[in-house]
């Protein structure tokens, strides 16, 4: 929350332009960073539109939270009031989404989508929106859990006409979303008088509200075990039904003999991990057992929400981040669901973390402190930074440094979800990460794997591949130097060299820059396939066709990889990391690049004499074949 003060407070730092001036300060203590102009400029015209209804309708002594944090996620609320209810004398909040939109239509008969002539894409119907943020807040805050007459919703599209946004109205269903534009000013004073009471004060309920503990709660325990647990759709074979099965036995004797147990489950891509994770998160609902799914990367995890909870948005606030629990109370879950594991990081702490939740404490130790059950999926040969904790020798230590018992169950990749298991052991052994040496592709009717000459070659047959409605991304090590991030308008840094072929890294940003998507939808957005991704956007993302540059970080010399640390430009490694740490990321890198292709892979190295082994290897000859288009 950026501010908090009476609605007669508002109005007058809104009028003299205070109020302004101190979000801003606020934001940047809080985030580290500036907020962009257009915050800034929604601030400056929505607010003082708010602030004067609220006193219009004789509400001054309401409490209005600005910016309001949402429990365990990223999201904040514009505005939350906090005050009693007229006829109850309960507490009442009021949920404001602001918008400055004048007019806006449904997208393509999808009531949730709207169009909005300032946004390139569809945007979500703010009725719908501040429906969420409401089912959230019931879903997630102790201080309304049950008492979801307590909260209500609006949105406010203070400069727009009945007749630009009536669409939008349609869904409206119950006082969790309703909307309200400039015309109907006067039935927003009217709506705000039924849920308010202007004889009370909101500074207690609005305290009571930020003191709410942050659990799931019943409601949500039904709406999850209903939606997820119905989404089966693969069968659980052999060690997949015996993990499983494992993860809710150890639920069950947690929940009897009020004792921890640690379940890891090991497997590479295409395991059926996450498919593993999706249905216990579903069966542990539908037993009563509060439990959260986590992930340590932001594009996972909203991949997550789009799968499980596309029909209920409230199923999509179960999956988190592994930094959410940083404050958490201790056995606050029945089990917490680790997916991407490997992406566990020394500390949840960073740059941005305020200092009273600096604890110093490991984050795999706030993963097992939080759940009776902490379960984690991993993949040993994704680790590709230092830092990252996610082994199964790092778990195993914590667990024992807590003396709870720690079970390991291992997947075999022959039970998958999808995917070539020929072509995942073929990238393992590829890459030395299993023993025995490389070994010719032998071509499976799932994957296709070739090799270009150079990257403009490969670039080339990736366009004829999307121009077939074919999903495509490039990717590359971490061999080339990254640019400070443009100022809008200006191009992208073509720091990808090769020759005479160059292009911009994806971006790093939250934001997108010159039509190129942020970094959390690089993998997702079809303006992703100008950049070329890194590691860190790429993992954790699947798509059609993938073509992966091999830089001189790792080459073939003679019958051996050989790896060279000069060569990277990754700024994670340091100078005191050992050498070897360094061959094994390097080598999990390219992993991790190599199997993120769904349909193909095309793969192309900066060394002659690299390239010479990888066709051989595919081709199953040295001299040129070339790629067709």
């Amino acid at each position: 929350m950026l501010f908090r003060a009476s609605a007669k407070t508002v109005a007058v730092m809104a009028f003299d332009g205070s109020l302004f001036l101190h979000l801003v300060d606020q934001f940047v203590h809080m985030q580290g960073y500036r907020p962009n102009a257009s915050e800034v400029r929604s601030w400056e015209r929505s607010l003082p539109a708010l602030a004067a209804a609220l006193n219009d309708a004789n509400l001054g002594d309401v409490e209005v939270m600005l910016e309001y944090a949402l429990p365990l996620n990223s999201k904040r609320a514009d505005v939350v009031l906090a005050g009693v209810h007229p006829v109850t004398g309960e507490p009442s909040y009021v949920v404001v989404e602001l918008k400055q939109w004048s007019q806006a239509l449904p997208y393509e008969g999808d009531l949730t989508l709207c169009h909005v002539d300032a946004y390139a894409h569809p945007v979500l119907n703010p009725v719908e929106q501040v429906r969420r943020y409401c089912e959230y807040l019931v879903n997630f805050n102790g201080a309304v859990a049950g008492h979801g007459n307590r909260v209500h919703g609006v949105a406010f599209l203070h400069n727009a006409t009945e007749s630009g946004v009536s669409g939008l109205r349609e869904i409206e269903r119950d006082g969790h979303g309703l909307l309200f534009t400039a015309e109907r000013r006067g039935a927003f004073l009217d709506h705000l008088r039924t849920v308010l009471s202007d004889k009370h004060p909101g500074a207690r309920e609005a305290d009571e509200l930020r003191a709410g503990a942050t659990v799931p709660s019943k409601q949500l325990m039904s709406v999850a075990a209903e939606e997820v647990r119905e989404r089966q759709q693969f069968v659980l074979l052999d060690e997949q039904q015996v993990a499983y099965r494992m993860v809710l036995n150890a639920v069950e004797k947690a929940k009897h003999a009020d004792r921890k147990e640690v379940v890891v489950v090991t497997g590479g891509p295409g395991t059926g991990k996450s498919v593993i994770a999706l249905q216990l998160l579903g069966d542990l609902y539908r037993r009563g057992v509060p439990a959260l799914h986590a992930t340590g990367s932001q594009s996972f995890t909203k991949t997550m929400r789009k799968v499980a909870g596309a029909r209920k948005p409230e199923v999509q606030d179960l999956f988190k981040y592994f930094n959410s629990f940083m404050t958490a109370e201790k056995n606050s879950l029945g089990a917490l669901i680790c997916d991407e594991a490997h992406r566990i990081r020394e500390t949840s702490a960073n740059r941005y973390t305020r200092a009273e939740h600096r604890s110093g404490r490991a984050q795999i130790d706030e993963l097992i402190d939080v759940a009776y059950v902490p379960v984690f999926f991993l993949d040993e040969h994704q680790v590709v930074r230092p830092g990252e904790m996610g082994t199964v020798a790092e778990i195993k230590a914590a667990a024992a440094r807590r003396g709870i018992p720690c079970r390991v169950v291992p997947l075999d990749s022959q039970f998958r979800c999808g995917g070539s298991d020929a072509y995942l052991r073929w990238v393992v052994r590829l890459l030395g990460l299993e023993p025995g040496g490389p070994v010719v592709w032998e071509p499976d009717d799932r994957m296709q794997l070739l090799v270009a000459d150079s990257p403009q070659e490969m670039e080339a047959f990736l366009e004829a591949r999307r121009a077939q409605d074919y999903g495509a991304r490039m990717s590359a090590g971490y061999c080339w130097r990254w640019s400070p991030e443009p100022k809008p308008g200006d191009p992208l840094p073509p720091d990808v060299v090769i020759g005479g072929w160059a292009r911009p890294w994806n971006l790093r940003g939250d934001r997108s820059v010159s039509g190129a998507p942020p970094a959390a939808l690089w993998a997702t957005d079809p303006a992703g396939f100008g950049q070329v991704g890194c590691v860190y956007t790429a993992q954790g993302f699947e798509y059609d066709w993938s073509g992966v540059i091999i830089g001189p970080d790792l080459v073939w010399r003679g019958d051996r990889w050989v790896t060279d640390r000069t060569a990277s430009k990754d700024p994670v490694f340091k100078r005191s990391t050992p050498d070897s740490d360094v061959d094994r990321l390097i080598r999990n890198t390219y992993k991790v690049l190599l199997t993120r292709g769904m349909v193909g892979t095309i793969v192309y190295s900066t060394d002659l004499e690299t390239r010479q082994k990888l066709r051989e290897l595919v081709e199953g000859r040295q001299e040129r074949q070339p790629v067709t288009a």
